[in-house]
């Protein structure tokens, strides 16, 4: 700055001498004043011709500095945009990417909405065939058939066993030479009533009617299915295809007062059974069929070997009779060798005697 300040007032002093010298008069002694001004304007423009271009050479020098570092910085200003544009471009591809997923996501849950709203839909129709007792039985008498073909082989259970009397028990089991009866029951309604019940009080009748359902199927199982005259044993079970019902019928009826369904049941030698218990039972039956086949094996097998034992005792006498008939015809057979080498003994000697008589003739 300092530079050009210097060069600006040279260039003025120049113009004002010169203006000066054109307007003064000409005399000899002026012409040579003239003159020694005149070159000392020469010497000073040369000097200020010189300081210009030195400090042209410096300010291009300056110049030229400061346009590379200016260069720099763009370039380093056009980096970092270009940086700053890529990210915000991978930015704007991660937010299209999350609103993609959101989209899809939302579509997602729209389907899932759509199911839970079908399968509510399905809920509300299973309801309304619940609320028929014939349908509830069909579909009890379902689930039992089902976990039954699940564990058991089919010649060990049978559906919709007919007795003498006409009734026919949901399933009967075949354990040996006996048949546990199983029966499905499920009372629902007085259930549904004691559920959903607010207040105590009706909450309280509600499971008086329930437990009152309850017995009045205990009481049928029991005398229709428990016929030890036609092969039963002196028990049945109740199936109950709801974990709920059950819960309610068996487990939380233990904790109250009074006579509870568990005992009354037992003492009807009927057992009431859920899913998962019954799962359980068929559990252990299988266990025991496979000892009952174990032991009919084994019976099989000591059978099979008291056979094997007479038949090699029948041998074992056969064998002795006939190293007996061995023995006797080995000795016949030494005697009548004996006999033979002493008949061949007396051939030859008949027949030497034959050949020394011919020899003496």
């Amino acid at each position: 700055m300092m530079t050009i300040v210097l060069i600006i007032t040279s260039v003025i002093i120049l113009a004002l001498l010169f203006f000066i010298i054109k307007k003064m008069p000409q005399t000899p002694q002026d012409s040579q004043s003239a003159l020694i001004m005149q070159q000392q304007i020469d010497a000073l423009r040369k000097q200020v011709s010189e300081t210009l271009n030195g400090n042209t050479g410096l300010i291009n020098q300056q110049i030229a500095t400061l346009t590379s570092q200016v260069n720099g910085q763009l370039s380093s200003v056009a980096a970092q945009l270009l940086n700053s544009q890529k990210s915000v471009g991978d930015r704007l591809d991660n937010a299209a990417k999350v609103v993609g997923d959101v989209n899809l996501s939302i579509g997602q849950l729209s389907e899932a909405t759509k199911r839970v709203f079908e399968v509510g839909k399905d809920i509300a129709s299973l309801q309304e065939i619940l609320r028929a007792p014939k349908l509830r039985g069909n579909i009890g008498e379902f689930f039992l058939g089902d976990l039954l073909s699940q564990i058991l082989p089919t010649k060990f259970y049978t559906l919709q066993y007919a007795f003498k009397s006409g009734e026919k028990v949901d399933a009967v089991i075949r354990l040996g030479q006996g048949l546990v009866p199983v029966d499905s029951k499920f009372p629902l309604e007085n259930f549904k009533k004691m559920i959903v019940s607010g207040e105590e009080k009706e909450k309280n009748q509600a499971r008086k009617k329930f437990v009152g359902d309850v017995k009045k199927h205990i009481d049928a199982i029991s005398s229709k299915y428990i016929l030890p005259d036609e092969g039963t044993f002196d028990f049945a079970l109740m199936y109950i295809p709801a974990e709920n019902v059950y819960y309610e019928t068996i487990i939380k009826e233990e904790s109250s007062d009074g006579d509870s369904i568990s005992s009354y049941a037992l003492n009807k030698r009927v057992i009431p059974v859920s899913p998962n218990s019954f799962y359980a039972y068929l559990q252990a039956i299988v266990l025991g069929l496979r000892g009952m086949k174990i032991e009919e094996s084994a019976r099989n097998i000591m059978e099979t070997l008291s056979r094997l034992t007479g038949d090699f005792g029948k041998f074992k006498e056969d064998f002795e009779t006939l190293g007996g008939h061995i023995s006797k015809a080995a000795g016949k057979f030494d005697e009548t060798s004996k006999k033979l080498e002493k008949f061949e003994d007396k051939l030859l000697s008949v027949e030497h005697q034959e050949v020394k008589g011919q020899l003496k003739m």
